[in-house]
């Protein structure tokens, strides 16, 4: 761990997110993933957004699409 003291790290953990999100909004049903872990910050946040596409797509298609 090089040193940093264990309040430091980052520690994974459970969430129940995408079974939440699959509830809410059906479509996404089993199509979402969910990980978790806990950051020692006041402040934190972070999106990990990886998709499978049935098709090509250009980087200015998906942000428009999103």
């Amino acid at each position: 761990r090089g040193g940093r003291a264990p309040s430091f790290n980052i520690i994974p953990s459970s969430t129940g997110a995408a079974k939440a999100v699959g509830k809410v909004l059906p479509a996404l049903n089993g199509k979402l993933t969910g990980m978790s872990f806990r950051v020692p910050t006041i402040d934190v946040s972070v999106v990990d957004l990886t998709v499978r596409l049935e098709k090509g797509a250009t980087y200015d298609e998906i942000k428009a699409t999103i």
